[in-house]
This record gives structure tokens, C-alpha cells and sequence, in this order.
């Protein structure tokens, strides 16, 4: 089948190889995309997957923490202009206290209301594009961060098996960082346990191939195997990452390090990455 100049240029832009490594890809493929790209990762031609997508449109992301529950949320614009707009701004700030004070799951009229209310004022199109709420425990402290003018949002939980633990200093700089380590990493998933299983399956048939490819040993292939998605894992895993203040140990070790200092154990329950216009 023909192969058009578009596809070779969408599986360039979503894996980084040559233009003509892509069309060969996509030929062999018989212009199965997801085939052609894995065929592109044997060859070790194509980059790691990414978790951000592409941000196409202006807005601001919002976070809040209030009391037993937490919230972000992203309303988008149409410039950069409205989005540093007091009005706006007084928008996000409604939307994501009425969100969690009403614990909302999805949109409601009265959410679009107060939308189309600041449209009226502003002129400018407004839309609401997702929201998140989580509830907090006795055991459990959440922390928030706002990257710049609002660009990225980022909330990270942590649970302790002492409650007094989570009122110490060290714990308390511990999360911040943590949401500081997400918002410029934006790792994909938060450990091992998180991802599926025929993706990790995939990935070490992959890394296999490109041994093969190689011309190694039948021997040392299961360790190349191993080291290659170990590594893969530090860049997709949180707690598989080098810590933002300290990239030569891993998130989780540095866990491990401030649950003994505290003398109880710290673990992170979840964190929630936000990015204007970004679909994931």
C-alpha cells in the first residue's frame, strides 16, 4: 500500500526517527502505525515515549488544599493576555473551591454558568477542561505546587504509618520537593506496579531485539534485557527517578532515608500533573 508523506511525518513527530527510517518503518509495516513504531523501537531509532502532549492552547491551572481535600483544575483561553486576567483568575479560584466543597466528579450547569458568566465580561472564549479532587486522611498530607504564571499544576500525597510524622520539618520539605521532581519531570506512571503488564512485556521483547540486532551473545541477552529496562523504568517510574536535588539517588531511596530519619515509615499515595493543553 502507498505510504503518505503525512504518516512519515506523524511517526516522525511521535518518535524522533529520520524521516527515512520512518517511511522503511512504515512500508514493512504495511502502514500499521502502531506496528511501523514498534519496529522503529528494535531498531533502537526511536526516542522513549513521552507522557506531556503538546500544549495548544492559553490558560491557567489551579490547586487547592482545604482541609480533608485537595483539587486541580485547568480552565483554558483563548491568549495569554486573558489568562493573567484578575478575572480569570477569580474563576479558577470559584470553580475549584466550589469543585471540592461539593466534591464534584464532572461537570455540572452551574460549573458552565459561572464560565459563561466571565465570558460575558471578558469576550473571550472560556472552557473548563478537567478537574480533580482527592480526599485526605488523619495519616495522609497533601502538597501543592504552581509552576510560573500557572502553566503547570501539580498536587503529591504522602502517607505516614504515625500522623505526628507528617508534622515534621523534613517530611513536610521532602513532599515539596517531590511536587517540585513532578512538575519538571512528569514522570508517567509512579512505580512499577503502576503499569501494565503487556507494556513491560512489550518493552522487554523490544530491548530483546535490539540485542539480537546487536549481535550478542545468546547469554548475555537476558541481562542486557534487564539492564535496559531498568533503566527504562527510571525514566517513566517516580520513585525509579534520580531525585530532583540529588540525581545520583533514586526518589525512593531518598524516601527510604527521610521515613528513618522521622522514624516512621513515609510512602507516596498518589500525585495528579496537570499542564495547560496538554492531554495527559
Amino acid at each position: 500500500m502507498g505510504i503518505s508523506a503525512a504518516d512519515v511525518k506523524q511517526l516522525r513527530e511521535k518518535t524522533g526517527a529520520g524521516m527515512l527510517d520512518c517511511k522503511k518503518a512504515l512500508t514493512e509495516a504495511d502502514g500499521n502505525f502502531e506496528k511501523a513504531e514498534k519496529i522503529l523501537k528494535e531498531l533502537g531509532l526511536a526516542a522513549a515515549a513521552k507522557r506531556s502532549g503538546r500544549a495548544t492552547n492559553e490558560g491557567r491551572i489551579f490547586t487547592a488544599i482545604n482541609g480533608d481535600k485537595a483539587g486541580v483544575l485547568e480552565i483554558t483561553c483563548e491568549t495569554d493576555f486573558v489568562a493573567r486576567n484578575d478575572d480569570f483568575k477569580k474563576l479558577g479560584q470559584d470553580l475549584i473551591t466550589r469543585v471540592m466543597n461539593e466534591g464534584l466528579t464532572e461537570m455540572i450547569p452551574a460549573l458552565e454558568a459561572r464560565v459563561q458568566e466571565t465570558i460575558s465580561t471578558i469576550k473571550e472564549n472560556i472552557t473548563l477542561r478537567r478537574f480533580y479532587t482527592t480526599e485526605i486522611t488523619e495519616d495522609e498530607m497533601v502538597v501543592d505546587y504552581i509552576h510560573g504564571e500557572g502553566s503547570i499544576g501539580v498536587l503529591v500525597k504522602l502517607k505516614a504509618d504515625s500522623s505526628d510524622a507528617l508534622k515534621n520539618e523534613k517530611v513536610k520539605e521532602f513532599a515539596f520537593d517531590c511536587a517540585l521532581h513532578i512538575a519538571a519531570f512528569n514522570p508517567l506512571y509512579l512505580d512499577q506496579n503502576a503499569i501494565d503488564e503487556g507494556y513491560l512485556k512489550e518493552q522487554e521483547e523490544i530491548f530483546k531485539k535490539q540485542a539480537e540486532n546487536l549481535g550478542k551473545p545468546e547469554k548475555v541477552i537476558p541481562g542486557i534485557v534487564k539492564g535496559k529496562l531498568n533503566k527504562h523504568l527510571s525514566e517513566i517510574c517516580f520513585l525509579n527517578q534520580g531525585f530532583v536535588k540529588d540525581d545520583k539517588q533514586s526518589v525512593s531511596r531518598v524516601l527510604e532515608q527521610v521515613s528513618k530519619e522521622v522514624g516512621s515509615k513515609i510512602s507516596i499515595a498518589e500525585y495528579a500533573y496537570y499542564k495547560v493543553g496538554s492531554e495527559l
